[in-house]
């Protein structure tokens, strides 16, 4: 049942992800009050994938040094390089265009873990990057915008180790303690009951971020769409090219798989906080519109991936 279950959440997730989307922007203020619930579903979502790791996969990372770096070097250069020049011919706004390098520069997302579980890639080295690019971002994040747009701000690094602690280390290693304790035997028994919970979980992800941008839509305006477009494709772009450098330069899939999510997908909570917190509300608009679109070109990419796999094997 739970089989049958799971493979039907998986078939029709690049339905339901944008149907959940819609459903969160609609019902906005109604449910943008339980967006506190978010770092407890990714907290669950982290655990159930981490059901299938142990000890010995934690290691991954290390026979690939050179892949974690590239990834980092992809989120904090290329990604904002492209950023700058893009907004720069589009907008002649600089706080917009701030907006943008920052959407680019904000640290890889902690979803991107349970999407990469999902569509079989390295999720030990998946969570090793997310780990270091997290851990590294109270430097990596103002280092990159005092570069490339000359903003110095100072990020709470305290605030982004609780959120890290909480979302990805604690239910990781719970997960990973539990594999290795029942030596895989809860991963058999409870993996298949937990992991159509763990997919549908994003979409209520995806539809109380929807909720938090409904107020964009109350005045909306030619300028506002102009900006989603371009958010659109800047997020098309970090997948797309992520999956070439991942098909083309590693040439496997699982590795393939992990540099797509990891180099596509971006923490927009943190990208949001900070860009509220330190700039002007043109500044925070490319980045909280990233939540429109995340998701669900990570559900549609998943299908462009599978495709990609015949080609490698």
């Amino acid at each position: 049942m739970f089989s049958i279950l799971n493979h039907i959440v998986e078939r029709f997730m690049p339905i339901l992800t944008p149907v959940s989307l819609i459903v969160g922007i609609l019902l906005g203020s109604h449910i943008s009050h339980y967006v506190y619930l978010v770092p407890f579903i990714f907290a669950f979502m982290t655990f159930v994938s981490s059901l299938s790791l142990n000890v010995k996969s934690m290691r991954t990372f290390l026979s690939h040094p050179l892949f974690v770096i590239a990834v980092l070097v992809y989120i904090h250069v290329l990604m904002p390089l492209i950023a700058i020049g893009s907004s720069h011919l589009l907008f002649d706004d600089a706080h917009i265009q701030l907006g943008f390098i920052l959407a680019m520069a904000i640290p890889t997302g902690v979803t991107s873990f349970v999407w990469i579980s999902m569509c079989r890639g390295e999720a030990a080295l998946g969570l090793t990057i997310i780990l270091i690019d997290t851990l590294l971002s109270p430097i990596l994040v103002p280092l990159t915008l005092k570069i490339f747009a000359g903003e110095t701000i100072h990020i709470d690094n305290v605030g982004l180790m609780l959120d890290l602690l909480w979302m990805i280390v604690l239910p990781s290693l719970f997960g990973m303690l539990l594999n290795e304790v029942t030596k895989g035997r809860l991963k058999s028994s409870w993996g298949p009951k937990l992991a159509p919970l763990s997919k549908m979980s994003i979409f209520f992800i995806v539809m109380l971020n929807g909720s938090v941008t409904t107020p964009l839509f109350h005045d909306f305006t030619w300028r506002l769409l102009g900006i989603m477009l371009a958010v659109f494709i800047m997020a098309v772009l970090g997948y797309g090219l992520a999956l070439l450098i991942g098909k083309y330069v590693f040439k496997r899939y699982d590795l393939m798989t992990t540099f797509m999510y990891t180099g596509g997908m971006r923490n927009i909570s943190v990208g949001a906080v900070v860009a509220s917190t330190y700039f002007s509300s043109s500044v925070v608009l490319p980045v909280v519109m990233g939540m429109l679109f995340q998701q669900l070109l990570a559900s549609l990419f998943s299908r462009i991936i599978l495709q990609q796999k015949k080609e490698l094997q």
